[in-house]
Formats: structure tokens, C-alpha cells, sequence
């Protein structure tokens, strides 16, 4: 699923709590958009491995949650709600597509790294690729009652968002064809060690 869809999970994540005990509102909100962003930034650094944890996120998340709840705190609060947002994408990317550079094609069986099991867990295809018209639909769903609710910057932030999104759901499928003239194997091929350590393992495969 597309970056905006994870946001609009952690975001949404927060909402009852940050309406439930507004003192600590802010925190909850800003701490479950950044645990909804941030697994995705291994893009550049093995893409859904690195810093996806669906099994370690979770149990973090579940174990924190009951400390914020009963005795909150800016720190609990925060911590909580990044773990709650970062365990949703990491266990959602499962449900949508794999990391092949056409995921519409499903030629590739690898969703999500799971640390604890050691093995890929193969993509559901729930959501068919990222920015697919079904993802769009998510992420329109997910940012509706965060647009009627939340205000100032934050409201915002949703309605940047979701222009990204559109505008990824509408050059999506464009963009494979986009990266192999800016990525050509020629320019791969020639790419110093340590640069190519960072082109996600899609263009080097194609």
C-alpha cells in the first residue's frame, strides 16, 4: 500500500484516544502518523525488511498500549501510538502487493520480512499493488473522518497527503517504465559499490 494509506492508519489509530484525552491528543496524533510513515523508509535499504517488524512491532505496540491508557504520558503516549502505527503498516503491507517493479504482474512472492520466523510471508494481493485504485480508495476512506475531526496542521498535513496520493495513483503504472530509462542497466552496471548498495533489488532483477 502507498505511503499515504499507512499515514492515514496511524493517524486514524490515534483519533479516538486524542478525542478521548485531548492533553496528550497532539502526541498520539503526531506519533501514530510518524509509526504509519516510518517502516517505508527502508525504500532504499532492503524495502520491507529492514525496518518492517510485523511480528516485533505488534508485541511492543500491544505491551505499550495498557501503560498509556492507565498512567499516560507525553512519553508513553508517543511511544504507544508510534509502535501501534508502525506494527498496522508493517502487518498490512502482508495484504497487498509484492516488491517486483510491476507488482500488478504478482511474479513476486515476498511481502514482509518476519524476523521472528526468519522467512518472507508471501503477498494476499488484498490490495493489488500500491497506488492501485482499491488503495486510493482506502486512503480516501481513511482520511475522511480524520478531515471532518482534526484542524490547524495536522488537517493539513491529510490534505497534502491525499493530493500525493491521488496524483501516485494516477502515474503509478508509468512509473516502471520511467525508471528504467533513468536507471538503465547501463547506468547500473556503472554505479560505484557503495551507490549500488542502495538500488532496491526491483531494478537490478528486472
Amino acid at each position: 500500500m502507498m505511503l499515504p494509506t499507512h499515514a492515514f492508519t496511524g493517524l486514524l489509530l490515534a483519533l479516538p484516544y486524542a478525542l478521548a484525552i485531548p492533553e496528550f491528543g497532539s502526541a498520539a496524533l503526531v506519533a501514530g502518523f510518524l509509526g504509519g510513515v516510518f517502516p517505508d523508509l527502508d525504500m532504499y535499504v532492503g524495502h520491507r525488511k529492514t525496518l518492517h517488524y510485523p511480528v516485533y512491532f505488534s508485541v511492543l505496540g500491544v505491551a505499550v498500549a495498557p501503560i498509556a491508557l492507565l498512567t499516560p504520558s507525553l512519553l508513553t503516549v508517543a511511544a504507544a501510538f508510534f509502535l501501534l502505527g508502525a506494527a498496522v503498516h508493517s502487518v498490512t503491507d502482508i495484504f497487498g502487493g509484492g516488491l517486483e517493479l510491476r507488482p500488478w504482474e504478482a511474479t513476486s512472492d515476498r511481502a514482509v520480512y518476519d524476523h521472528y520466523r526468519g522467512r518472507w510471508i508471501a503477498p494476499y494481493r488484498w490490495v493489488r499493488y500500491d497506488g492501485a485504485p482499491e488503495d486510493l480508495m482506502l486512503s480516501v476512506t481513511l482520511a475522511a473522518p480524520l478531515l471532518i475531526t482534526l484542524e490547524g496542521t495536522l488537517r493539513w498535513i491529510v490534505v497534502a497527503s491525499l493530493g500525493v496520493a491521488i496524483v501516485y495513483t494516477a502515474v503509478r503504472r508509468i512509473l516502471p517504465a520511467i525508471a528504467e530509462v533513468l536507471f538503465g542497466r547501463g547506468l547500473i552496471s556503472s554505479l560505484p559499490s557503495p551507490v549500488l548498495a542502495y538500488v532496491p533489488a526491483r531494478y537490478l532483477d528486472e
